[in-house]
């Protein structure tokens, strides 16, 4: 899954990035970006132009009568996108890329004192430094009152098995598509699940490094840079794969 993730990249490096024009709404930097906060989404529009919009994480079905319904929806399986209804619709045309810096996984690394697993924050990034493109749906919810005038964009993390490299930290990894996969992707007139799902496909071992982080991590309300350190834990044994 990804549950924590990293957005601090000023607005314009983004949007050059990904070709897009620069967001209207700025967002702060977030190293401790969890669900439910606004998060950079990059979606293409009508006139294939791409635009980078703050679109809340959870997604959010048109049919919810609760915008809480989003906080069980941050991810969405990539093996069964196409079957559930829920994501279904979003697969056909409401697809996007959402841009992180890195993201956090817990590694289990033994057992507590009372025989819990022990678990130790990491922090994945590429070794470039480069920016993650993560594939990500999006929705629109108008409320229980099906109100146009007040809607909400919500987006999910499209996420598969991991690659040997995550596997070690975790069991599942965040989509995560190449810039030759862009086009593809966000164009919302290709409708071939056979041909979107093909995308969705663990990462190359190469793409990511990982190092170990402070535990203040698991805390929401840290958000600094203070948080991606590389942090050696007290009796330091961990086998980091």
């Amino acid at each position: 899954m990804c549950g924590r993730f990293v957005s601090a990249s000023p607005p314009g490096e983004i949007a050059a990035y990904f070709g897009a024009e620069v967001p209207e709404v700025e967002l702060p930097a977030n190293h401790n970006v969890a669900p439910t906060s606004d998060v950079y989404a990059v979606r293409e529009g009508a006139d294939a132009s791409r635009s980078i919009e703050a679109f809340h994480w959870g997604l959010v079905p048109m049919w919810a009568k609760d915008l809480k319904v989003g906080n069980r929806m941050i991810n969405a399986r990539s093996e069964t996108l196409a079957e559930k209804n829920t994501f279904k619709r979003a697969l056909a045309n409401r697809r996007c890329l959402l841009p992180a810096d890195g993201f956090y996984e817990w590694k289990v690394v033994g057992k507590t004192d009372k025989g819990k697993p022990k678990k130790q924050p990491m922090y994945i990034q590429r070794p470039d430094g480069e920016l993650l493109a993560m594939a990500g749906l999006w929705e629109r919810w108008r409320g229980p009152d099906r109100d146009w005038d007040n809607v909400l964009h919500s987006t999910t993390v499209v996420t598969t098995q991991a690659n040997e490299f995550m596997a070690p930290i975790h069991n599942r990894m965040p989509v995560f598509l190449s810039p030759d996969a862009w086009e593809v992707w966000l164009d919302p007139e290709v409708t071939d699940f056979d041909l979107l799902t093909s995308l969705l496909k663990p990462a190359p071992e190469a793409l990511l490094t990982a190092h170990p982080v402070d535990p203040m991590v698991g805390n929401v309300r840290n958000k600094g840079a203070q948080l991606i350190v590389p942090f050696e834990p007290p009796e330091q044994s961990l086998d980091l794969g």
